[in-house]
């Protein structure tokens, strides 16, 4: 364990926690550098549990002790500051007192991903990163064996991402479409039948779609948060989706709940 006392957050070692809250800064620095962050400890052990490999641990000096195994674990520069350098270096209050800088590892190719996938989501442009997060966290804790993202979708490694799903954009399997225009083509190759949800009145009950399609593998289609799927995704799925509502003047939920009740009707075994 190389512990490193830093006074200074203007010291270029840090250079990897600079402004976390700037989200345009921070694609920029970890597109180039390729990195990401994890904060807290709870996320930073399963991404060293997924294998991902630390560039440095950022620990704050009152967080030193509790961390100890976590600073042992971390085969790399263990820098520690005090509150107020964590502040001024990050732009919050690092209250978890541990931040990491990970390497990223290549994307693997769609098709790899959903080699041995029969349940599968797949996001179109929802720009949320906290959205983002949380479905992942919903499909990989009800059992979806992949995601698949559309080019403009939000990045799964992005710290608040990361956060979000509690360390569940490491486990659960995705790639990115490079092709949004025709990038589902390569589902329908693969055999799965494609689910485009939708609050369109005349879209089918997702239980009764699934019901229907049983034995297939099954693609859910999401999409953005304002605007949901576009019309050529809508136009290309094999079957419109609906979470029945009981009305009250709601017609639909946002994304992640809506992503989380599918999840769970997608993986649910048959009756």
């Amino acid at each position: 364990m190389d512990v490193i006392e830093v006074p200074d957050p203007a010291d270029p070692r840090l250079a990897d926690y600079v402004r976390l809250r700037d989200t345009n800064l921070r694609r920029s620095i970890e597109a180039e550098h390729g990195l990401f962050m994890a904060e807290g400890d709870k996320v930073i052990r399963r991404a060293l549990t997924a294998g991902f490999a630390p560039r440095s641990l950022l620990l704050t000096r009152r967080r030193l002790d509790a961390l100890a195994d976590l600073a042992a674990a971390v085969d790399a520069p263990v820098y520690v500051v005090d509150q107020a350098v964590a502040e001024s270096l990050t732009g919050f209050d690092v209250h978890r007192g541990a931040l990491a800088a990970f390497h990223r590892r290549p994307l693997p190719e769609p098709g790899a991903v959903l080699e041995r996938a029969r349940r599968v989501v797949v996001l179109e442009d929802v720009l949320d990163h906290t959205n983002v997060g949380a479905i992942f966290r919903s499909a990989a804790g009800l059992g979806v064996d992949a995601a698949l993202l559309a080019p403009r979708c939000a990045d799964p490694l992005y710290r608040r991402a990361i956060k979000v799903s509690m360390g569940a954009v490491f486990t659960l399997p995705y790639s990115r479409l490079t092709d949004w225009y025709g990038g589902l083509g390569l589902l329908r190759e693969r055999g799965f039948h494609l689910m485009a949800l939708t609050p369109a009145a005349d879209a089918v009950p997702l239980p009764a779609a699934l019901a229907a399609a049983a034995g297939r593998p099954a693609a859910l289609l999401l999409g953005s948060e304002g605007d949901g799927l576009s019309s050529r995704w809508l136009a290309q799925a094999d079957t419109p989706v609906r979470i029945p509502m009981a009305g009250r003047d709601v017609d639909s939920l946002n994304v992640t709940a809506a992503a989380a009740i599918a999840c769970y009707e997608l993986t649910r075994p048959a009756a």
